[in-house]
């Protein structure tokens, strides 16, 4: 059992292996260093280290800037090494030693999943096959999870720092550049030369709460910036430290009152120390609820799932984080600005998925919270990048909620049952997210421009998890939803070893549809497995399309190849296996041990008019290619239309590309407006 003595001894009296991590075959070496020997070594921020090493920390930008900063914050953390750090780590590392089982392999670290060591800078002269077609001038970006440090014990694939791979075309010529998201996360670590946020992977067990603990120690003794966290994370942390040391000056006792709170909190049983509390300190039962709601998982915050273009930004997004505003140089080059938090009026996370109106310019988007009801909250921002005030929705219990969708008239909202669950993390040794097989999903719909959540309409369907959806639209009474649906998923498996068939993880194209007079809802299946990471022509965002481009998947993270729906034509009866025929239309196989990423659809007419006014799919679609048989990556553009075996360009690219999650096509027209940031 672990009490309160353990948990002061480990803040109080511990070292560690002063370890600088040299991410290589995912290993950490290290120089041992004892805690004699540092003990009188005064404290040194990273704007100190930035001076004495030369280094940019600002990440190629700054705040503001001009051409309408709208809210850009430069994130310049203050991290602090020292006695204390030192203390953190050498418990830490006993933690692993004692705790961790060490001999379950990180398989996502291994093979293509393993990241690449350095960023690349603009390389220029990149050998093409066949042309690539005018429309395509601008870049090509995907993001994607890549640790520039090995991590001290679990990783699970979200786990990666955000690295931007990107393809810069102009007049049929190619630049590739890779740049890391320069998120205050991987600031601090790049500072501290290793890992030192808690990760998605460590969330497991005994070792999981362990291991919360070490960053809440972290965060309380300035070890660790928080201030540039998710929303009022920081504010909570401010206002309940100052109350704390009211009532208990002693440094000692009030640093460890946070990890007593953190741990009793973690098991659902606060109750009991603040009985204690009010007893011996006289503090108030609304203290801990300070705390409860301070703790929120700031934790894991790369900037590696997705990207989109507002209001004249090209924004690097992570659903557990504000976004980060990313700027095109003429050659390609990316640079990272800072946050964006809309003038102050962001203050809670920000989706990786929001939606883009083709035709009012505004963005749709939401955030959840895994410690703070109502959980959810629901944001509409103008075309000029003003944040309209939020709209709270009340769900039963923290959950994870990673897309949604928009029609001309409504938002839609997933409230499935993928839950935060720490009391199972401990007491089954599972992740923190885990789903509920036992509840029905649930599918709210709400008027898009409604100021409170009274309106919205809640429907049910059998149990299942989706990640992605492709579109939405309104047909007579009913919002009709295509998604990819998941029947039974286990996070697990994108922490643990591949399966190539995994019984977990059957991926399905759906179409949902909700009657907003009858309050029913229904479903049909239309296609076999898997299939997910589906994209749509952008100019149908929220209005009727015809057709779905999809990845097909070997296992849940290998694209084997490119699949092309048409909505308008039945499924075949009885299909367990996705090939052409009924509504697939073209199947663009990537061919033996060739893996790829999410297609992106790019207009053949440049314009947004032109394209919305020509045929659906003219177009193309263009995506990442690994070659395992030769080490060798690609970008591959091919025919939306024809889905075409021959490609219609092919991209030599100079260095491996690891397998990610979205992409984004950037035209040159907006790239010229990123010119004025």
């Amino acid at each position: 059992m672990i009490t309160t003595n353990h948990l002061v001894r480990i803040q109080c009296c511990l070292t560690r292996d002063n370890q600088r991590p040299v991410f290589s075959n995912s290993s950490r070496t290290g120089t041992s260093r004892s805690l004699r020997a540092v003990q009188d070594r005064p404290a040194e921020t990273v704007v100190e280290a930035e001076k004495k090493n030369n280094l940019n920390f600002g990440g190629g930008g700054g705040g503001g800037g001009g051409g309408g900063g709208g809210g850009i914050v430069a994130v310049n953390p203050e991290p602090r090494k020292g006695l204390a750090a030192i203390a953190i780590d050498f418990a830490e590392n006993l933690i692993v030693k004692l705790i961790y089982n060490s001999s379950q392999p990180l398989h996502y670290l291994s093979g293509n999943f393993a990241p690449v060591s350095d960023e690349t800078p603009p390389t220029t002269s990149l050998p093409v096959t066949g042309r690539l077609p005018d429309c395509l001038n601008g870049e090509f970006v995907r993001v994607g999870p890549n640790s520039k440090f090995a991590p001290v014990a679990g990783y699970h694939w979200f786990d990666g720092d955000g690295l931007i791979h990107g393809l810069r075309i102009k007049d049929g010529k190619a630049t590739y550049v890779s740049r890391f998201v320069r998120t205050s996360r991987f600031k601090q670590e790049e500072f501290f030369g290793g890992v030192k946020f808690l990760k998605f992977g460590d969330l497991k067990g005994l070792f999981g709460l362990l291991m919360v603990n070490m960053q809440i120690l972290r965060e309380s003794l300035k070890v660790l910036d928080v201030s540039y966290g998710i929303g009022t994370g920081r504010c909570f942390l401010n206002a309940s430290s100052a109350l704390m040391q009211k009532k208990c000056p002693n440094h000692l006792k009030y640093r460890a009152l946070h990890v007593v709170w953190a741990l009793l909190d973690f098991f659902g049983d606060s109750s009991k120390f603040e009985l204690f509390l009010a007893s011996s300190f006289d503090i108030s039962i609304a203290y801990v609820s300070v705390y409860n709601i301070m703790k929120g998982f700031t934790i894991f915050l790369p900037g590696n799932t997705a990207l989109v273009y507002h209001d004249g930004k090209l924004l690097a997004l992570m659903e557990t984080d504000k976004p980060y505003v990313l700027k095109v140089l003429e050659d390609g080059d990316l640079q990272t600005l800072g946050m964006l938090d809309y003038d102050n009026r962001l203050q809670h996370s920000f989706t990786a998925h929001p939606k883009i109106d083709p035709y009012t310019g505004e963005m749709f988007t939401f955030g959840y919270s895994q410690t703070t009801p109502p959980y959810l909250t629901y944001r509409v921002i103008s075309k000029d990048g003003f944040m309209h005030d939020p709209v709270p929705i009340t769900i039963s219990e923290p959950m994870m909620m990673h897309d949604f969708a928009i029609t001309e008239n409504y938002a839609v909202f997933m409230d499935l049952p993928m839950y935060f669950r720490q009391k199972e993390m401990v007491k089954e040794t599972k992740l923190i997210y885990s789903f509920d097989p036992t509840i029905k999903a649930r599918f709210g719909v709400l008027p898009r421009y409604a100021k409170d959540a009274l309106q919205i309409k809640w429907f049910e369907l059998p149990n299942c998890f989706i990640f992605h959806n492709a579109n939405a639209w309104e047909e007579d009474d009913e919002v009709v939803l295509i998604t990819c649906r998941i029947e039974n998923p286990d996070l697990e498996m994108l922490n643990g070893p591949l399966k190539e068939k995994p019984e977990n993880f059957v991926i399905e194209l759906y179409e949902m549809k909700f009657n907003m007079k009858t309050g029913l809802a229904s479903q049909k299946k239309l296609s076999a497995p898997s299939v997910d990471f589906p994209r749509v022509h952008e100019c149908y965002t929220g209005r009727k399309q015809r057709y779905v481009y999809g990845s097909i998947l070997e296992n849940i993270a290998k694209v084997t190849g490119i699949i092309k729906f048409d909505l308008q034509a039945e499924p075949e009866a009885g299909k367990t296996k996705l090939e052409v025929g009924g509504n697939v239309k073209g199947i663009f196989d990537l061919g033996h041990g060739r893996f790829g990423s999410e297609a992106v659809f790019v207009p053949r007419e440049s314009s947004a008019a032109a394209a919305a006014a020509a045929e659906e799919d003219d177009g193309y679609l263009i995506f990442f290619v690994h070659d395992e048989n030769t080490g060798k990556s690609s970008v591959n553009v091919i025919d939306a239309k024809t889905m075409s075996a021959d490609p219609v360009a092919v991209v030599e690219l100079p260095n491996r590309v690891p397998y990610g999650f979205h992409g984004f096509f950037v035209t040159e027209e907006q790239l010229q407006e990123l010119t004025k940031l």
